[in-house]
């Protein structure tokens, strides 16, 4: 069948049409007519081959929702209908210590990326490997799941691996796509929140996110000021350069610092700001498939949501444009239908 997309073509070019064809499917794929899909900052920086891996021409879109319109052989657990959700990771190798593991995010040996090796969400149908497409639950409506599988497991993810329970002290640097979903899964599991932010107005935002504390950062990578507590885990949302080691003695004994945006410049520490406390730092991408399917469910349950702006699929480009710009509280999200 005839794929109707929109796909880049070079480097800094609007979105146009674009076609290809999609054959028979393979074992474990299904058809995927797309209802939604998030953009994400990822799909720019790989529609401007900032990472040097792009492959033109090009379909953005992972963060993709919609219905199975037709399954390969040997797919069982998915029956047409279905509504699913595709993310940054299209398929693995399954059969590495990482995936083997559960890491199928971490393979080192058939990591799929959505948008990099094959076409993504922005177009009128996609295909994909069933086992990385995920059913969302009837909770949450298509436009608020997409941004939740890239952003929303991204953040949850990081949490996760730093440790976090409930009951303990969270900074979330950033008060944007990524850490408004941060500042509510440390809230909405019952911990306490405080985050640094260059804006006031998201500062004061962020206590409708379930924020206790907020503490006004400058924009020149000067050391913030210290809260009011020691904090357990400060999960690091942006790319911005900042004063590394000002933040990781803000943490307590045995405190992680977690960075899930990717810094644009080396990382300066002294040895000491986590030496002596026994403190950690740490990087996390995405999560596994077993993580996303967690939470899914717990968005579900918890009322975690992404603060959306939506725009016709006709207005992608315009859509990107606002993306590029910052000027999206806090992800925007394309409708097709």
């Amino acid at each position: 069948m005839k794929v109707c997309a929109l796909a880049a073509f070079g480097p800094q070019e609007p979105l146009r049409p674009f076609e290809y064809e999609v054959g028979p499917l393979e074992a474990h794929q299904c058809l995927i007519k797309v209802q939604t899909c998030g953009i994400c900052h990822s799909d720019i920086h790989c529609m401007d081959n900032d990472w040097e891996m792009t492959r033109y021409p090009m379909v953005p879109g992972h963060e993709a929702i919609g219905t199975v319109a037709e399954v390969g052989p040997q797919v069982t657990h998915l029956q047409v209908g279905d509504r699913v959700g595709i993310g940054w990771q299209s398929g693995a190798c399954l059969h590495c210590l990482d995936c083997l593991r559960g890491n199928q995010q971490m393979c080192e040996v058939d990591n799929r990326a959505t948008i990099l090796q094959q076409h993504g969400g922005f177009g009128d149908y996609m295909t994909v490997d069933s086992r990385f497409a995920f059913p969302i639950p009837d909770g949450l409506s298509s436009e608020t799941a997409g941004p939740l599988l890239c952003g929303g497991i991204t953040v949850y993810s990081g949490f996760l691996h730093a440790g976090m329970t409930g009951g303990q002290e969270i900074g979330v640097i950033g008060i944007g796509g990524l850490g408004h979903l941060a500042v509510q899964f440390a809230a909405k599991l019952g911990n306490r929140v405080t985050v640094f932010t260059s804006s006031p107005d998201k500062a004061e935002f962020a206590a409708s996110l379930g924020a206790a504390e907020a503490v006004v950062i400058g924009r020149d990578g000067t050391a913030p000021e210290k809260p009011s507590r020691r904090l357990d885990i400060i999960l690091d949302t942006v790319a911005a350069s900042k004063d590394y080691n000002a933040y990781l003695n803000m943490l307590d004994s045995d405190g992680v610092y977690n960075l899930v945006g990717v810094p644009t410049d080396d990382i300066p520490l002294s040895v000491f700001a986590f030496q002596d406390k026994r403190r950690r730092i740490m990087g996390s991408p995405i999560g596994s498939p077993a993580e996303i399917r967690e939470m899914l469910s717990l968005c579900a349950e918890k009322e975690i949501l992404p603060l959306i702006e939506t725009f016709p699929f006709e207005r992608a480009n315009e859509a990107l444009q606002r993306v590029r710009d910052n000027k999206v509280r806090y992800r925007a999200v394309l409708t097709m239908e």
